[in-house]
């Protein structure tokens, strides 16, 4: 793979977080020279990572026992919480009765963590409320779908938004009152970034499910927050799973691409598409091939840089957003299927 010679030098001192899902293991990495600088192991199947940098603690899901999403023995209960800067494990939280705990979404100005958690015969999958400061649960907030996996809120605080991968609607929460107030119709969402200007969500669909093609066209959905209707597609060559939007107002998209394979689910899995969009018109600015099923993407404070995590090829592709060209390719140790997760950028501490 062919690299673009980046200037780094800016990133000095900043910290790339990654999930080995397998790992089961959190590695952090220098930014500026993708040097591995320390490895923490934490609890088994270990998905997504949320960085508050008010706290400077660093948040891990673990949904599962083994396995994945409706292919796994059994839903686990913790959050694991870690000192970003002395890279220790400070607490694991056990959020029991709540279970599968996967998407993360942080409001560090009200203190507040949200974490998206599986239903269950006695409640429908819902969002989890943490106070960052206590590490404590202030309650849960009902999405009325069994398997909410991402979760986003708006800038202000007041609204959020949780993909469900298999009913046919977005969950809307009011935030402040801790309630559902409007399903959109999707057909099975996945990845999910809000808009810095509280108006729009972005959503990857549909569901790229495990057997067979998605029943409906791939695409980012962009979703009117006031009027809680999906407004415009952008449309994608194969299934989008991760979204995330840049400080410079970059959408990216990582596209999974796949053949089938009678022996895995998930079919024999080609490089996959990076996809960047212009939030202003909607265009395609430009493409870049990836690793391996693609599950996280996060970028640099200045939007320079994306960062890709491919969990069957257990890597995190650097790309250069000017250039649209590869930077470098991390490679995260792994002990089985499946690798490189749930990604976390971590600011040098002024």
């Amino acid at each position: 793979m062919s690299t673009a010679r980046t200037d780094r030098s800016g990133l000095a001192g900043d910290v790339l977080a990654v999930v080995s899902q397998s790992g089961p293991t959190v590695s952090f990495f220098d930014a500026a020279t993708d040097r591995l600088l320390d490895t923490v192991e934490v609890l088994a199947e270990p998905h997504e990572l949320c960085f508050d940098p008010t706290q400077r603690l660093l948040w891990c899901t673990s949904a599962y026992h083994s396995g994945y999403y409706h292919a796994h023995t059994g839903r686990r209960t913790e959050l694991t919480v870690i000192d970003a800067d002395t890279r220790r494990i400070v607490e694991v939280i056990d959020l029991a009765p709540e279970h599968g705990p996967h998407g993360l979404a942080l409001d560090a100005g009200r203190n507040r963590l949200y974490v998206s958690v599986e239903g269950g015969p006695d409640r429908p999958g819902g969002i989890v409320v943490i106070d960052t400061v206590s590490r404590r649960s202030l309650g849960r907030i009902d999405t009325d779908a069994p398997g909410p996996h991402w979760f986003a809120i708006s800038p202000d605080g007041r609204t959020g938004f949780a993909t469900n991968k298999e009913a046919p609607f977005v969950s809307i929460v009011d935030l402040g009152r801790g309630t559902m107030t409007a399903k959109v119709e999707v057909p099975g969402s996945e990845g999910l970034a809000a808009s810095p200007d509280n108006t729009r969500a972005y959503v990857a669909a549909p569901y790229l499910g495990f057997a067979g093609k998605p029943d409906a066209a791939p695409g980012i959905r962009v979703i009117d927050a006031a009027s809680a209707s999906v407004v415009a597609t952008l449309p994608t060559e194969h299934a989008a799973l991760p979204v995330h939007l840049t400080s410079t107002g970059r959408l990216l998209a990582g596209e999974i691409r796949s053949t089938p394979d009678p022996e895995s689910k998930l079919g024999r899995q080609l490089p996959g598409v990076l996809s960047v969009f212009s939030t202003d018109d909607h265009r395609l600015l430009g493409s870049v091939e990836i690793g391996l099923f693609p599950l996280s993407i996060t970028s640099s404070p200045d939007g320079r840089l994306a960062y890709v995590a491919s969990v069957v090829s257990s890597t995190v592709d650097v790309i250069d957003l000017d250039t649209f060209t590869p930077v470098s390719r991390l490679t995260v140790a792994k002990r089985a299927e499946p690798g490189a997760h749930g990604l976390a950028y971590i600011p040098c501490p002024a």
